[in-house]
């Protein structure tokens, strides 16, 4: 799509339907990323995906952090701790599971957990915004929005690196993905 035919960001299209207005920004944001880490990864190669860049994270982690992290803290937001799957999944966050994940199936779950929080947000009190969370075992202090807040703030900021990785993985390698330098 040439640049003159792409929409606007999503924070530019309007207010999203059943979204709270205190929670606009953030569900902006999410579907910001969810657009632009789908575009990002059309046509990645599966065998790239756990590449890593001078010691820095691979696609592969990136995609399992985003979804994990959103999962984790709109737990949080909503008053609860991690069960044993989110402790476990936390876990596995940038080790494939039986050798390999496909850019697919990382993609999708991405996809659904945003879903998941775009639901979350539309049933969100706005009461109830600035109500304390504890976070982790040690029950650091937050709250509902600073939760929803550091959501959005964490998702685009590992949108932005997996942006990076994935160029520069994609134009190093620009279909030789055989003779990998980079460790």
């Amino acid at each position: 799509m040439a640049d003159k035919e792409r929409k606007p960001e999503v924070w530019l299209r309007g207010r999203l339907a059943g979204v709270p207005a205190l929670l606009q920004p953030v569900a902006h944001a999410l579907l910001q990323a969810r657009e632009e880490i789908n575009e990002l990864m059309t046509g990645f190669p599966d065998s790239l995906l756990w590449e890593k860049l001078a010691g820095m994270a691979s696609p592969g982690f990136h995609l399992q952090h985003l979804a994990g992290v959103l999962n984790r803290l709109f737990t949080y937001a909503k008053g609860e701790q991690l069960n044993h799957e989110q402790l476990n999944a936390l876990k596995a966050e940038g080790i494939p599971l039986s050798g390999e994940y496909a850019v697919d199936t990382l993609i999708a779950t991405f996809n659904n957990q945003v879903d998941n929080c775009i639901t979350q947000l539309k049933d969100a009190d706005e009461t109830t915004l600035t109500e304390s969370r504890g976070v982790g075992r040690a029950q650091l202090p937050s709250t509902v929005i600073g939760l929803y807040t550091h959501a959005a703030e964490h998702t685009m900021r590992h949108t932005g690196q997996l942006l990076v990785t994935v160029k520069v993985l994609s134009d190093r390698y620009s279909g030789d993905t055989e003779s990998r330098l980079i460790t």
